[in-house]
């Protein structure tokens, strides 16, 4: 008997998270779109050959403390042959489908004229996975929806003018950013772009200091690394391209990210939870919101919903740090598979415990 695609497991597990978090499901959205994506049954290994999660299906959900009980996932659309220029454009085409019928059109209009240079890449020779597609949901339906462009250095001029001059100013004190992609969201009020950077060699968290004094968000500082310090055991230097930052504008100014992918982390402490969520216990709200997120993606049959990918904080001068954890949910995992580092090494086995697998080494893109 022929075995059913991923998309059904996808979506199954999708809809049990809603009722969990209490939001719309998604399936009735996008279904459509996760058919085309993983139409090969579970544990296909042809799945585990993607940028977004190396070794597992392109599937990553992930919780936010500012935005608690929305049901957040970013995907690599199409299935494993498509090209990076089919999966651009099936970003693009899925993104304007929602925005245009959830939105509208003046947010069809933004959107359209603030991702041209990105739809109209030429040929697309150069790039190396084309976009990222993510979307979240909550009671009341599509809470944001996101396109997350491969940028490539030549395209930073076809930035925003506010965005442009601020990735200048920051380019010039942090030279070992590159470029990886810009995030174009819509939500329903209104819609913003950012820019997000590798950071090329080790970062110490104290040497962010003059980048977020010159964003005038100099006094955040302290409780980023007490926020990345306390999850990761008292590290405060982060290693080579273990790194991710990302940069925007708000009606408070500008907003800063910092992503940490937790494969590259060589000593990540095995009770990481326990230390994240100790930093949440003034904010029970967000803490059990946390919670409730991770009983969603945990499976019937387990009793852990996986690896986390990725730590990031976000803040603004109003704003204090906030985290976000993104997850490689454990039912997705590809048996038998290594993931491939982005220096082109490769990795050994998934970890087998919940906490975040130190040995795989991807270069998560985060949302």
């Amino acid at each position: 008997m022929q075995q059913a695609p991923m998309s059904e497991a996808i979506a199954r597990r999708l809809r049990r998270a809603s009722q969990k978090l209490g939001t719309v499901d998604p399936g009735q959205t996008i279904k459509p779109l996760l058919d085309r994506t993983f139409s090969l049954p579970p544990g296909d290994r042809k799945y585990a050959a993607n940028a977004l999660t190396p070794g597992a299906a392109p599937f990553e959900p992930s919780d936010s403390e500012s935005q608690p009980n929305v049901l957040r996932f970013t995907l690599e659309p199409l299935g494993p042959d498509a090209s990076k220029i089919d999966r651009r454009d099936e970003a693009t085409r899925e993104m304007r489908r929602l925005v245009r019928a959830m939105y509208g059109r003046d947010a069809l209009y933004w959107f359209d004229n603030r991702s041209e240079a990105w739809r109209d890449l030429g040929s697309g020779a150069d790039l190396t996975y084309g976009a990222f597609f993510g979307t979240s949901y909550d009671q009341d339906g599509l809470f944001a929806s996101k396109v997350y462009y491969e940028t490539l250095p030549g395209q930073l001029s076809a930035l925003p003018l506010q965005l442009f001059r601020l990735v200048g100013k920051v380019l010039a004190l942090m030279p070992s950013l590159h470029p990886l992609f810009t995030t174009l969201s819509c939500q329903r009020e209104h819609g913003g772009q950012r820019m997000t950077f590798l950071q090329r060699g080790p970062l110490r968290l104290a040497d962010l200091a003059p980048l977020l004094q010159e964003l005038r968000l100099d006094h955040q500082l302290p409780g980023i690394m007490q926020i990345i310090g306390l999850a990761l055991g008292g590290r405060f230097d982060l290693p080579d391209r273990s790194t991710l930052i990302s940069l925007g504008q708000s009606p408070e100014g500008p907003e800063f990210e910092l992503y940490v992918l937790l494969g590259m982390i060589p000593d990540v402490p095995g009770n990481f939870l326990d230390l994240l969520t100790l930093g949440l216990t003034e904010r029970p709200r967000e803490l059990q919101a946390m919670i409730r997120w991770l009983q969603a993606f945990t499976p019937e049959d387990r009793d852990w919903p996986g690896n986390f990918s990725v730590l990031s904080v976000r803040t603004t001068a109003l704003s204090p740090p906030r985290l976000s954890l993104y997850l490689r949910p454990v039912e997705f995992e590809i048996a038998g598979q290594r993931r491939m580092r982005i220096n082109g090494e490769q990795d050994g086995e998934p970890a087998p415990n919940g906490t975040a697998d130190s040995e795989q080494g991807e270069m998560t893109m985060a949302g």
